[in-house]
């Protein structure tokens, strides 16, 4: 305020000044006129020193100005300078950035709100092809046109990476991850993972060579065990007891074998038919009455059904993913137990869900339940007869049919195993069928 009280007073004293000395000459309208017209030229002279300064001189000191005007070069100066400051500091940062995201061994790139190529390091040219400063400007899915990338780019569900092949590269596998920040911008970062997938590769193919090996050995056993046990009567007690012991355990490994090259498939087969529309409410009828056969009786199976929509899928498939939690409901409970098999609508799709009122499971189990053989009992689990491949069965047969787990459970308070489809996966049940109806 002191600059523009000055201000008002120089104003005052041009008027005044040049007021009298027109009155004293006996034109006191011009001595006014001229002290007007002189402080105007004063403000246009310092006007356009800083018009001058802004369009043609703006990295320069400012000019030098009396009055307010002094002080307005001085602030805007000061302005300036710190503006230069916060710029370096923020060019040194975006540097620094750069510098660290070229040090990667991992693809960066940076894509603006309309998903188009704004920056990327070296690494993403060696895996991605993108060539600079050519390829800036254009849209990420104008070179990576891989359609499984494309609609995972346009569903902006980024909870799970993607894996691919190199667009340039065939013998290169690549794990994609797209992280949504700012105004609707993108970063996309790729990982060469071609070891790992290899080494993926060497893991199901062994495993799936194993378990063939294994059919036939175990074929022969059991077939000699039979017919030992067919003339049983005529061994001793203990060789008796030594047979059966072992006929139980060939068994077991069948078991295993089997849902060994079950996971095995549902792993490796990457050829999917079109999926036929399937009657859950007589699936789930099927399977009710295979949990209650298995129970004979120690447990109350319950069927609900609250919606009479066709889900599509792989029907093998689909039993055998919810043969596996129903079974699994059956075994880990106590007699006595409630176990609730339900097909509902759920959000925009449909869920069919598994429930029982056991014994429930501690959370911390939760994350791993879908592990190749974790056992939150491994003695209960032994006893029942279970492979401890279940569930992650479940979850292959879920992923195939782009579909999720969802586990609730707490101990005491029994266990909520639920499958969620997506609305794509659900369909309308045909007429007919809604005239009949379903319990």
């Amino acid at each position: 305020m002191y600059y523009w009280t000055n201000e008002l007073w120089r104003l005052a004293y041009l008027v005044i000044g040049l007021g009298v000395l027109g009155w004293l000459f006996g034109e006191p309208g011009w001595g006014l006129a001229a002290g007007l017209g002189l402080y105007v030229y004063l403000h246009l002279r310092h006007l356009r020193a800083l018009y001058v300064w802004l369009t043609q001189h703006p990295h320069d000191t400012p000019p030098v100005g009396a009055g307010v005007w002094g002080d307005l070069f001085d602030r805007l100066y000061k302005y300036q300078k710190t503006q230069r400051q916060s710029q370096a500091r923020l060019r040194d940062i975006i540097r620094r950035v750069q510098d660290s995201c070229e040090a990667m061994r991992d693809a960066v790139v940076m894509l603006d709100r309309h998903g188009d190529l704004e920056w990327w390091n070296s690494a993403a040219t060696q895996m991605l092809g993108f060539q600079t400063p050519h390829d800036r400007g254009q849209h990420i899915t104008n070179f990576l046109r891989d359609p499984r990338f494309v609609a995972y780019f346009n569903a902006r569900d980024y909870r799970e990476p993607l894996t691919l092949a190199s667009p340039i590269r065939d013998d290169m596998t690549l794990q994609y991850q797209v992280t949504l920040f700012g105004d609707n911008e993108r970063l996309v970062m790729a990982r060469d993972i071609s070891r790992l997938h290899r080494l993926e590769e060497m893991r199901r193919d062994f495993v799936a060579n194993v378990s063939h090996e294994l059919r036939t050995p175990l074929t022969v056993l059991t077939g000699y065990l039979e017919t030992y046990l067919d003339q049983a009567d005529q061994l001793p007690s203990r060789w008796q007891r030594g047979l059966g012991q072992m006929q139980e355990q060939t068994q077991r490994m069948q078991n295993l074998v089997e849902d060994l090259l079950l996971l095995s498939k549902l792993e490796t087969d990457q050829t999917r038919d079109d999926p036929s529309p399937l009657d859950m409410a007589t699936l789930l009828e099927n399977i009710r009455d295979d949990a209650a056969n298995l129970c004979a009786g120690s447990h109350e199976i319950v069927l609900d059904i609250h919606t009479d929509h066709c889900l599509l899928g792989d029907e093998g498939e689909m039993r055998s993913a919810v043969s596996n939690l129903v079974f699994n409901a059956v075994r880990y409970t106590p007699a006595g137990s409630t176990v609730t098999l339900r097909w509902k609508a759920w959000k925009e799709g449909a869920a069919v869900e598994v429930e029982d009122d056991g014994d429930g499971i501690d959370p911390v189990h939760l994350p791993r339940l879908t592990e190749r053989f974790y056992r939150v009992d491994k003695g209960r689990s032994a006893a029942n007869g279970g492979t401890g491949l279940g569930l992650a069965i479940v979850k292959h047969v879920l992923l195939r049919h782009d579909a999720h787990l969802d586990i609730d459970s707490h101990p005491g308070r029994g266990a909520l195993f639920r499958c969620v489809f997506p609305a794509t996966r659900v369909r309308a049940a045909p007429e007919e069928r809604r005239a009949v109806g379903h319990g």
